[in-house]
């Protein structure tokens, strides 16, 4: 049985081993060559034109998505950087996890181009290391990047219901709840590192890892447990919890303006949970399939396999681009920040161009962030 995370490039042939593979892949020329037949099968060829639409479209979606992302994160850290001098202070609580998920989604980010390639070449051509590297990396950094999500869920509940107890606290430990959330994730990345190699049993050369039957489906059950549903219910209950709060604050009296406020955090918390959701279920419900009935797929060549697969993997993909957007871009906060830095970072270049040495001054004013203007206050 092959081990692999539903994230990546070679998760075909799951369920055999590479004698398995050979021999099927034998057996099925073979066929064509005793049946007088030129050409492959129906299904043969329905699957080879699944592979290469695959190969044109994965590549350029992937593209999109990588170039999306890069720039939503390097915006993000280009305003969070600002805020921090311009407090001259430690990051609040929620820039330290804010930072921490752009660093593993752009870490995340960076192993995307082997699988593209991969993918792209029909083949796996960066050799053992690299397979197991990259394949580490992977798992490990989306498993942070889910991990940084809930304690974000976590760090809202606080700040909203027990605001008291959380002022002041919560910078305190959240750079070591950061490097702890790695623990988990590395523990769960650390097969793809031990089992994954390059393999060729026929044909092109995959980055694949052998284990049995038992051992792929306890580490399939393991990802999926704690890779993504225990962070799904983290990330429900907390925001449910904020839910009743308001509710029940709204109801008692206490803060009649709630109203709006609490509908807006109703939206935002329902849009929080369907996007993780749909970013991160398919890959786990393809990779339960596989674990549980692949035997019974119609095999990992088919145009329905092949078609749910791309999607699963550029959905996973793209939670690298919805992050920045549905924890940063939605605050008008943010929003005004980063409108503010891009105002003052274009007066700084103008001034450079006209005032640069020997056009008038010796010396050009430098950036100075301590004279922004004061965002307004988050609504």
């Amino acid at each position: 049985m092959l081990l692999c995370h539903p994230h990546y490039h070679s998760c075909q042939s799951n369920y055999q081993s590479k004698h398995q593979i050979a021999k099927t892949r034998s057996a099925m020329r073979e066929g064509g060559v005793i049946n007088g037949s030129s050409v492959w099968n129906a299904s043969a060829t329905e699957g080879r034109l699944a592979w290469d639409i695959q190969q044109l479209l994965v590549p350029t979606l992937d593209a999109l998505i990588m170039l999306t992302g890069t720039i939503g994160h390097a915006l993000v850290i280009f305003v969070l950087a600002g805020r921090r001098k311009r407090t001259a202070g430690p990051p609040h609580g929620t820039d330290t996890l804010l930072l921490a998920l752009s660093a593993s989604d752009l870490l995340l980010l960076a192993c995307l181009p082997f699988h593209t390639a991969a993918i792209a070449l029909g083949t796996w051509p960066f050799g053992n290391f690299l397979c197991k590297a990259i394949s580490f990396l992977g798992v490990a950094c989306s498993g942070a990047s889910v991990f940084t999500l809930s304690a974000l869920a976590v760090s809202r509940y606080l700040a909203v219901v027990h605001p008291t107890w959380a002022f002041g606290r919560t910078g305190r430990w959240l750079n070591a709840v950061v490097a702890l959330l790695w623990v988990p994730a590395c523990a769960l990345a650390a097969p793809q590192f031990a089992f994954r190699e390059v393999g060729a049993p026929v044909g092109p050369v995959h980055c694949f890892a052998f284990l049995s039957n038992l051992s792929q489906r306890v580490y399939g059950t393991a990802l999926f447990l704690v890779g993504f549903a225990l962070p799904l219910a983290v990330i429900v209950l907390m925001y449910a919890k904020i839910y009743c709060f308001l509710r029940n604050t709204r109801r008692q009296g206490r803060a009649p303006q709630l109203e709006r406020y609490q509908s807006q955090v109703t939206k935002t918390c329902a849009l929080l949970v369907l996007v993780f959701t749909l970013c991160w279920l398919p890959s786990y419900v393809l990779m339960l399939m596989l674990m549980l009935v692949g035997d019974r797929l119609g095999g990992t060549g088919s145009l329905h396999y092949r078609s749910f697969a791309i999607c699963a993997r550029l959905l996973a993909s793209s939670s690298t681009v919805v992050n920045p957007v549905l924890y940063v871009f939605m605050s008008h906060k943010f929003r005004q920040e980063l409108i503010g830095l891009s105002r003052h970072r274009c007066r700084d270049c103008k001034e450079c161009w006209v005032y640069c040495p020997g056009l008038g001054r010796d010396k050009v004013q430098p950036f100075n962030p301590v004279e922004l203007e004061t965002p307004p206050p988050q609504g």
